[in-house]
């Protein structure tokens, strides 16, 4: 048998993250996870050790700031020392802080910049040399429906995941000559710790915009991963109705601009 296959994936201590960390792990690949905080990434080690197809696979954690450039250096760097390096990169790192421009703190969107594009940019910056060397790799972007579709009240999400849309598209051009696929995943609202706390700061005419959809499992997402991976798919878009708003807006781009102001105008019109 030849050498395990590796990956690294960064926020990968919980949601879509860990759920795609896991995944790898079941199929066999020595996975290593990146993320702030050393106790949650211990905690998922644990998780992904039990979940490993068998007890010689490695299961690695570094812990890093990916918005720093220097940090995420410094683990990639390491991780790549150790072995990892890597086939395939998935960067799910991120966070969600919705609210209205015009009163949003100014810090907030600006997290959502740091720690939603350059915590995706900085990885893929570190990873890249290592991966150019060996001439094959997969990178992995998570982005998300807000990545093309721009949503009432996610003025900063919006910028950072439509940035990540446009350095992926261009890193593909430039890395798919040098052997190397280039992924973007789009999901939906999706069933993790990261959107429990959006829901706390969402405004109302968000939430009318989102209806009744109930938000995807990580598991979901995971899979979606793995088979757009397998099938060399760019866009990688885990449900339907994703998928039909993605082809909408590129269509017919004036009818999705009257669907939203609709809703936000019928929740405007409701009593608090």
């Amino acid at each position: 048998m030849g050498e395990r296959p590796t990956v690294i994936v960064t926020g990968g201590s919980s949601g879509i993250g860990l759920a795609t960390a896991k995944l790898c792990a079941r199929r066999g690949y020595d996975v290593a996870i990146v993320g702030r905080s050393a106790e949650k990434l211990a905690a998922a080690a644990a998780e992904l050790r039990t979940a490993a197809a068998t007890p010689e696979q490695r299961v690695e954690t570094r812990s890093a700031d990916l918005a720093d450039f220097e940090q995420a250096r410094t683990a990639i760097d390491s991780l790549v020392e150790a072995g990892f390096g890597p086939d395939i990169l998935v960067n799910s790192a991120g966070v969600i802080v919705p609210g209205e421009f015009a009163t949003m703190p100014l810090e907030n969107f600006e997290s959502n910049m740091d720690n939603g594009y350059w915590s995706v940019v900085y990885p893929c910056r570190a990873a890249v040399p290592h991966m150019l060397k060996r001439k094959r790799g997969h990178i992995v972007n998570v982005s998300s429906v807000a990545g093309y579709l721009g949503i009432y009240g996610y003025t900063g999400y919006s910028s950072a995941k439509f940035a990540i849309m446009g350095f992926t598209e261009a890193l593909r051009f430039e890395l798919r000559p040098e052997g190397i696929s280039v992924h973007i995943v789009c999901p939906p609202d999706t069933d993790t710790p990261a959107l429990a706390y959006e829901h706390t700061l969402r405004p109302k005419e968000t939430h009318a915009i989102a209806g009744n959809i109930k938000p995807i499992a990580p598991e979901k997402v995971a899979e979606a991963i793995a088979k757009g991976v397998a099938g060399g798919r760019y866009y990688i878009i885990p449900d339907g109705l994703s998928a039909f708003y993605f082809r909408l807006k590129g269509l017919l781009p004036e009818l999705f601009f009257s669907i939203v102001d609709g809703d936000v105008k019928k929740a405007r019109s409701q009593k608090p």
